[in-house]
């Protein structure tokens, strides 16, 4: 997900839009979501880490962007569109063919990695501006894979997911060593157990801002109901993965939803 680094002024020209929507039925089990966006405005996005891989297309060229450690800071200049699909974690080594531990934080070219189907993909994107019919070129590719990411590595990112979860315990449930474990994750996440057991509990307290910025509940509250030590592990984790404390991101929440509701 994307997040402005300061909050600035938004008007009926420089709105700027984003919508995510449910893959094919076909590749439910490799694609969390298809996206389109629209920038609005030039701006530094905040992108925050996952674990998933988004394979993306800017309309100049088609990378995949990985997020699987702190918070990255990415340019988007005004009016940009960008249309994307995004990799459940744990799919992306198996659909990209490369062990993720291996690719750099941020955007690499498609085409370093797939060559000339890569290539052939961008030259049928740069000949559409329609995003539903961009969007479906990059599912194709997905589709054209034909792979399925290890179930147990599936398993283990769900589990990992859990507020008290252990490494050693999600090893031993899927009939794994801790090592063997490490060794999956980090080809298909590049993370390892315990980071991503963080990145899917970040992502947890992500989903809770809006109740926090509405002061349904509080930030103690969130900290125990996700199984985090206390309100300070949650701070320190926080501000690992985003380079904010918990109290900052609370009210960029509430900004982002006064504008998709137009207050």
């Amino acid at each position: 997900m994307g997040v402005p680094l300061r909050p600035l002024a938004v008007t009926a020209r420089t709105r700027s839009s984003y919508r995510e929507f449910a893959p094919p039925p076909a590749l439910a089990g490799v694609v969390a979501c298809g996206w389109h966006g629209r920038t609005g405005w030039a701006r530094p996005l905040r992108v925050l880490p996952d674990g998933c891989a988004d394979l993306v297309w800017d309309g100049d060229a088609l990378t995949v962007v990985v997020t699987a450690g702190a918070s990255l800071r990415l340019w988007v200049p005004a009016s940009a569109s960008r249309v994307g699909v995004r990799l459940r974690c744990g799919a992306a080594g198996a659909v990209l063919g490369t062990p993720m531990a291996e690719l750099p934080a941020g955007a690499t070219r498609l085409s370093d990695l797939w060559g000339a189907t890569a290539r052939r993909a961008c030259d049928i994107l740069a000949g559409t501006e329609d995003p539903l019919a961009q969007r479906e070129v990059l599912e194709g590719l997905v589709a054209a894979r034909g792979v399925s990411p290890d179930r147990r590595v599936l398993a283990a990112v769900h589990a990992l997911g859990g507020p008290g979860t252990r490494a050693t315990d999600v090893a031993g449930e899927l009939g794994v060593s801790d090592r063997a474990l490490r060794r999956h994750l980090a080809h298909a996440v590049g993370a390892g157990p315990k980071q991503v057991h963080r990145i899917r509990r970040f992502q947890r307290f992500l989903r809770r801002l809006e109740p926090l910025a509405a002061r349904r509940t509080s930030l103690a509250a969130v900290a125990a109901d996700l199984g985090y030590a206390d309100q300070s592990h949650l701070g320190r984790d926080c501000r690992r993965l985003s380079g904010s404390s918990p109290a900052a991101l609370v009210p960029d929440s509430a900004r982002r939803a006064r504008r998709r509701s137009g207050a």
